[in-house]
């Protein structure tokens, strides 16, 4: 196989009657999405003049469409971008720019995209909109099959990155940088035709694509396909689809917990609840360990299409706070700033070396050259390894703070303040300090109905830590402002630092 459109073709071949995706109440058959994707890459290449390398932009909720666009686009060798539904219209039209796309759809209920491509510097040709169009454009096209164009090594998906610091940046993850991690998530969880998945995290995150929706069509699995998050709605599809997996990000899982009458909803089916985009809080760890289905934490980057490391259900105790071990086929360092081997125990910059790891950022040579030196992606997370292989992340390296010349790791100060009662969620940032250069602040969620001073707070933290790690300010707030997977946005939370100080 070249390319993934191929996978479309190969799995209508070994077995096209066999369900792929349930969303609402219809379902599509791998027969039926082959079918789908090839109508759908005739009209792209004949109809928009779509050929290999060109961009196409969507602005959909997560859906089968969204895969189809995905699967077309691979099947001529053009490159797609599922744009984050959530963005403004110059937000999205920064995208477009930046992308140059061609071609773009647009879900009706996402006005500010039809608003996006009009915006000055932006080189959408054509704008397809979700719905009657989308319809009739695959009832009247060409259903010849479309088939090796697309080479291994070209760009697949450009991913647009969280952005949680400065301007997003649009990661080129390949074909076969996708197949290896498809590979890489079959192999870890041991995934197999017969199994099933409620996928509910968009697709406009590389976690809604690599984790599970892709890997589940590389093996010939089922996705049950939520267009958007209702944890109610989530439980009622694992409980209908007899559902075997289930991938949620911290948030969510939380949404779950809160769910009424939660326990009326039978789980059973689940042998795997997996958590990513950041670390789980306790009270997730203590909700699924009651629950008796077996909890994983995995750990990836958009740049890796996403898969790194997994924390397996045995440890997720034991190794609490540990990102786990890397999967099989990845390989990891953590090196100091010359690049060199850190000792167990020494914090160092993870470093990552795999298949799956992509092909750099679209249109930023420099940076590209700065994050792939010497075969190795720097990821630009800092933690350490213990004895065994198992891997803490400790903090970005560009969150990092340097308080009286000692490195203050946001993570560490992080997990000892939320073993306090009350805490719901904190997060730590630097803020400047006239005598230290940098001082630790504390901005935290209480837990409802939770009455914690700032004195308490910073009196638990110095118990547990150094002076200099110690916060010396704390902020609360009713929430922090996150990512749509949950990675807290340190940038925004610093701003709220500087307007709460001045």
């Amino acid at each position: 196989m070249q390319g993934i459109g191929d996978w479309a073709t190969r799995r209508a071949q070994l077995g096209g009657e066999k369900i792929a995706f349930v969303s609402g109440d219809r379902s599509w058959t791998y027969r039926e999405f082959d079918d789908r994707t090839n109508r759908l890459a005739n009209q792209l290449r004949d109809r928009f003049g779509i050929r290999r390398g060109d961009r196409i932009a969507a602005v959909v909720p997560t859906s089968v469409e969204c895969l189809e666009i995905l699967f077309a686009a691979a099947k001529l060798g053009a490159i797609f971008t599922p744009i984050n539904v959530r963005l403004t219209a110059p937000e999205i039209a920064y995208v477009l720019g930046d992308l140059g796309a061609n071609l773009l759809f647009a879900h009706p209920a996402f006005p500010a995209a039809q608003r996006a491509a009009q915006e000055p510097g932006t080189y959408v040709r054509e704008i397809v909109a979700l719905g009657d169009d989308y319809t009739a454009l695959l009832d009247t096209a060409d259903p010849t099959p479309v088939t090796l164009i697309a080479a291994r090594h070209d760009v697949a998906v450009i991913m647009y990155t969280s952005g949680t610091t400065g301007r997003p940046k649009g990661a080129m993850i390949t074909h076969e940088n996708l197949r290896a991690n498809a590979a890489a998530v079959v192999s870890a969880f041991g995934l197999r035709s017969c199994d099933v998945t409620v996928t509910a995290l968009p697709m406009f995150h590389i976690g809604g694509l690599g984790l599970y929706t892709l890997p589940f069509i590389y093996v010939g699995a089922r996705n049950v396909i939520m267009p958007s998050f209702d944890p109610a709605a989530v439980l009622a599809a694992v409980e209908a689809e007899r559902a075997t997996q289930l991938l949620l990000v911290p948030t969510m899982w939380q949404a779950v917990m809160e769910v009424p009458e939660l326990e009326r909803y039978d789980l059973s089916s689940l042998t795997c609840a997996l958590t990513s985009g950041a670390p789980a809080p306790r009270p997730v760890l203590d909700f699924l360990a009651r629950s008796g289905i077996p909890f994983r934490e995995g750990f990836g980057m958009t740049e890796c299409s996403p898969s790194v490391a997994l924390l397996e259900s045995e440890y997720v105790r034991e190794k609490a706070g540990s990102i786990g071990r890397p999967l099989f086929g990845i390989e990891t360092r953590l090196v100091d700033d010359a690049d060199r081997d850190v000792p167990t125990g020494t914090v160092g910059e993870l470093l990552v070396r795999a298949d799956n790891v992509f092909a750099g950022y679209w249109m930023r040579p420099e940076e590209s050259a700065r994050a792939l030196r010497d075969g190795w992606f720097h990821s630009g997370d800092l933690g350490f390894a213990d004895e065994e292989g198992f891997i803490t992340l400790v903090d970005r390296k560009k969150d990092m703070l340097i308080s009286g010349g000692e490195n203050v790791y946001s993570r560490e100060v992080e997990l000892a303040i939320s073993a306090m009662p009350g805490i719901h969620d904190v997060a730590v940032v630097g803020a400047p300090h006239e005598k230290w250069g940098e001082t630790p602040v504390a901005c935290i969620v209480l837990d409802e109905g939770a009455t914690v001073t700032a004195e308490e707070v910073i009196a638990f933290a110095r118990e547990r830590l150094a002076g200099f790690k110690t916060p010396t300010k704390v902020l609360f707030l009713d929430s922090l402002p996150a990512t749509a997977t949950g990675k807290v946005q340190k940038n925004l939370l610093r701003d709220t630092v500087r307007s709460a100080a001045s």
